[in-house]
């Protein structure tokens, strides 16, 4: 599986990005697709996770309201609409995959692929 960030850049606080994430190869067992982000100097935390069976999902708090993670399984793609981004969200975003559905989403070592990363700014 091969996974492929785009739609990162630069924003103002309180603007909006969205992050694409889309997936190539065999990813029929990719059962839990999340984002997670690494600030500099920090730990990789877990954004979003949706599970790709029935599109269910689940957020961060620090983030709970603020994005949306959705689907669209005919493309293979994961999206994560961020809007009223505050500074504290400026970091390097990754889309994850896991073959199966993991117990704690938010742990980036249950994940069996990842994407490059896309960066995001907010000032």
């Amino acid at each position: 599986v091969q996974l492929v960030e785009s739609g990162g850049g630069s924003v103002q606080a309180g603007g909006s990005l969205r992050l694409s994430c889309a997936a190539s190869g065999y990813t029929g067992s990719s059962k839990c697709m999340g984002w997670f982000r690494q600030a500099p100097g920090k730990e990789r935390e877990g954004v979003a996770r949706i599970y790709t069976d029935g599109g269910s999902t689940y957020y961060a708090d620090s983030v709970k309201g603020r994005f949306t993670i959705s689907q669209d399984y005919v493309k293979k793609t994961v999206y994560l609409q961020m809007s009223s981004l505050k500074p504290e969200d400026t970091a390097t975003y990754y889309c994850a995959a896991r073959t199966g559905y993991p117990g704690s989403w938010y742990l980036p070592r249950v994940y069996n692929y990842w994407g490059q990363g896309t960066q995001v700014t907010v000032s």
